[in-house]
């Protein structure tokens, strides 16, 4: 369902089917970002642990399946005053869309 300012929401699916949280985002590679930004950071991109994320767009029955990953990053030299001196950065590859049978 696309709301009304165009932004899509997404439900976070375990592997047991519960759906703990929703992201939203206009794409799903968007909130797939902002799922991606609360895992464990590792101390680098290349050494970050790829977890998959499943992805549900409420309203359909569509799974958007991503590997993600998290690293900790130090803050750019111009960061404003209010952000932290360690920021976690965060990627997503798309792996496929599964359709659910329920």
């Amino acid at each position: 369902m696309v709301r009304e300012d165009g932004k899509r929401n997404f439900a976070l699916r375990r592997s047991n089917g519960d759906e703990s949280s929703v992201f939203s985002g206009n794409t799903p590679r968007q909130a797939a970002l902002k799922a991606a930004r609360r895992l464990e950071p590792g101390s680098s991109e290349d050494e970050a642990e790829r977890v998959e994320l499943r992805l549900r767009e409420k309203g359909t029955s569509k799974v958007h399946i991503y590997d993600g990953w998290a690293w900790e990053e130090t803050a750019p030299d111009d960061k404003p005053d209010w952000m932290p001196d360690d920021i976690t950065e965060a990627n997503v590859s798309k792996k496929g869309i599964e359709h659910l049978e329920e």
